[in-house]
């Protein structure tokens, strides 16, 4: 706790630091930090779940954003890789969503929880549930996606810093295009439909400001 009450630009001071001694990459921990990835799903997306009747519910750390169809999701953690100081991924630990519809009176679907961006490949990835299997597969690549918005960085003196990006172009991999059929016992027409859509977007918007209170970064572990 008592890293919280230190000023932030000890803070940075640092994160410099270890930055410097590390030859690959360092991993920062954000999860104290006012730090978000928000999931904007587009309206072609949102058609389709009203369409087959599937409700997104968020879990975990993730809260219902400021717009209908979009989710907070708290960024635990970023990558930086310091050949050329360039992010290389971030993680949203402990966040999850819910995707799921009723069929012939019982609930189906999925979860996807504790998000990854692997910039290098330019996916998201997560851990995907099936509703009632009893499995988890770690961190299946479900989002291919474009920058749409480079990362910014700003500073306005003494010490106020914020990166923000965009990223757009989200469309389901292969894999995320079976689980979803599979987890939501989708009609064989609908794997064509998702496989279509572009989903949205993705906002970063990370600051160096501290939150009333961390959240979480332990994984979220959805029920089996």
């Amino acid at each position: 706790m008592r890293i919280l009450s230190m000023p932030k630009v000890t803070i940075v001071a640092a994160m410099l630091a270890a930055a410097c001694s590390s030859a690959n990459a360092l991993t920062i921990p954000t999860n104290a930090l006012v730090a978000d990835s928000i999931q904007q799903f587009s309206t072609d997306a949102l058609d389709s779940f009203a369409t087959f009747k599937v409700t997104v519910a968020p879990m975990g750390n993730a809260t219902p954003g400021a717009t209908e169809g979009s989710f907070v999701l708290p960024v635990t953690s970023i990558s930086i890789n310091l050949s050329g100081l360039k992010i290389a991924g971030g993680a949203a630990t402990g966040s999850a969503l819910e995707f799921s519809r009723v069929r012939l009176g019982t609930k189906v679907g999925l979860t996807l929880a504790n998000f990854n961006i692997n910039y290098l490949t330019q996916q998201v990835l997560a851990d995907t549930t099936v509703i009632g299997s009893g499995t988890t597969n770690a961190q299946t690549p479900i989002y291919n996606f474009q920058r749409v918005t480079p990362l910014s960085l700003k500073y306005q003196f003494p010490l106020n810093i914020s990166m923000t990006e965009t990223l757009g172009s989200l469309y389901l991999t292969p894999e995320a295009v079976d689980a979803f059929a599979a987890g939501l016992m989708l009609p064989n027409y609908a794997r064509a439909v998702i496989e279509a859509i572009d989903f949205g977007t993705l906002f970063q918007d990370i600051k160096v400001k501290f939150r009333s209170k961390p959240v979480s970064s332990k994984p979220y572990v959805p029920a089996l």
